[in-house]
């Protein structure tokens, strides 16, 4: 595995000049599509929101006359807790009082944790780090740029899992890295991190002083058996949430992507110094929008359900897709990573099946950067699974037409 760096105040490839999609626009622009457009790129899911949310927004209308606390109320805090406690067996270990905040969508958090865990560690190095998988979330090279840090990008591809190899980290790089953004299920590859794994991220943090911003949105979208998560691994090391921070939200686990309601957990004294901070310069989240969340928390029931959906969707795509592709379906996550390198590339494939077929997906060069080793994603191209079965079958038919007949 290539570890490459660039610094993120620098002009390149540091920081993208645009998002993904205004790159896909200029690849596909004047291109007529050859069939009625499905699109297949945006993770924005399209399931029923869930049959609560009416109600409990109803009810909780006149808070949004009122300034709510950066910190919460005491019911989201309390349903997050219960919430994690429960997915992750913490054994009543993690304080609602001080373990959690509540984030206008983990997008935010990300944004802002890098410069929260720059500042709170205050390292005296003259080039601080932030540490991330290529491919990533775009949010997270802004993280570097707003931490005013170098953006390390480690690639992730087939050879390692598709998640960050551990165990070719430098301790020179290590001892100047303030954060590791570390995504589990991966977006766009859905690969899984086990609990060994986080176990030897937690102790590579302790040992070197930096924070793990754990991005884990996607945790409740899988296949078979629930993803592990870091405050697990933490809890399991028996030193409490040190060095540890948790990130989701209820966009892709309740459909509520519009909802902007995410939280953060882990470690106490960052989060109290973060809150510190964000109450000077961060947007408290409205209280009506916490009372859905919270009731949302405590509800499981929409969750599978939207979980058996995606399943369906994926068990259609295996079946679709077998000729060209021997593995499809990956642990978490409702993207298809397909590498079409013997097509030509994600590129060429993204432009050439907008203009056979209509079919919109991304090539995965826009989500990743070529540091010095050549771009991770060239041979890639990403398909979210979040239209209705009857579209996605139809979008995935369509791209088994197109490369099968090459």
């Amino acid at each position: 595995m290539s570890v490459s760096s660039i610094r993120s105040a620098a002009p390149g490839p540091g920081l993208p000049s645009a998002n993904p999609f205004e790159r896909l626009a200029a690849l596909i622009a004047g291109v007529s599509p050859g069939a009625d457009p499905i699109v297949m790129t945006i993770g924005e899911p399209r399931h029923p929101i869930p049959a609560f949310t009416d109600d409990v927004l109803a009810a909780n209308l006149a808070d949004f006359s009122r300034y709510p606390n950066i910190r919460g109320t005491d019911d989201f805090r309390a349903a997050v807790s219960q919430w994690l406690d429960t997915r992750y067996r913490l054994g009543g270990s993690l304080d609602a009082a001080r373990g959690v905040l509540p984030l206008n969508g983990s997008r935010e958090g990300l944004t802002f944790a890098a410069l929260g865990a720059r500042d709170y560690l205050a390292k005296t190095v003259d080039r601080p780090a932030v540490l991330m998988p290529n491919p990533f979330y775009q949010t997270y090279a802004a993280a570097a740029h707003v931490a005013g840090a170098e953006a390390v990008y480690l690639d992730a591809g087939a050879e390692t899992g598709f998640l960050p190899d551990l165990d070719a980290l430098s301790p020179e790089l290590l001892e100047r890295t303030i954060a590791f953004i570390y995504a589990s299920p991966a977006n766009p590859q859905g690969a899984v991190a086990d609990l060994a794994t986080w176990r030897k991220l937690i102790g590579l943090a302790r040992k070197h002083r930096f924070f793990i911003v754990a991005d884990e949105c996607y945790s409740e979208i899988y296949r078979d058996a629930p993803p592990p998560g870091v405050l697990e691994a933490a809890h399991a090391t028996g030193d409490g949430f040190a060095n540890v921070i948790s990130l989701n939200s209820l966009s892709k686990r309740s459909n509520l992507a519009g909802l902007r309601c995410g939280f953060a957990a882990g470690d106490p004294e960052f989060l109290a110094s973060w809150s510190r901070f964000r109450g000077l310069a961060a947007p408290q989240v409205p209280m009506p929008l916490q009372a859905v969340a919270a009731a949302a928390y405590r509800d499981e029931a929409h969750v599978a359900e939207n979980r058996r959906l995606y399943n369906e969707k994926y068990a259609s795509a295996a079946r679709i897709l077998s000729p060209l592709f021997p593995a499809v379906v990956p642990e978490g996550g409702f993207f298809l990573w397909l590498d079409v390198a013997r097509w030509g590339g994600g590129s060429v494939v993204a432009r050439r099946l907008w203009a056979e077929a209509g079919v919109k997906v991304l090539p995965g060069d826009v989500l990743a950067v070529d540091a010095g080793t050549g771009n991770p994603g060239a041979d890639f191209i990403r398909l979210a699974l979040v239209d209705d079965l009857a579209t996605v079958e139809t979008g995935l038919t369509r791209v088994r037409s197109v490369l099968g007949g090459s």
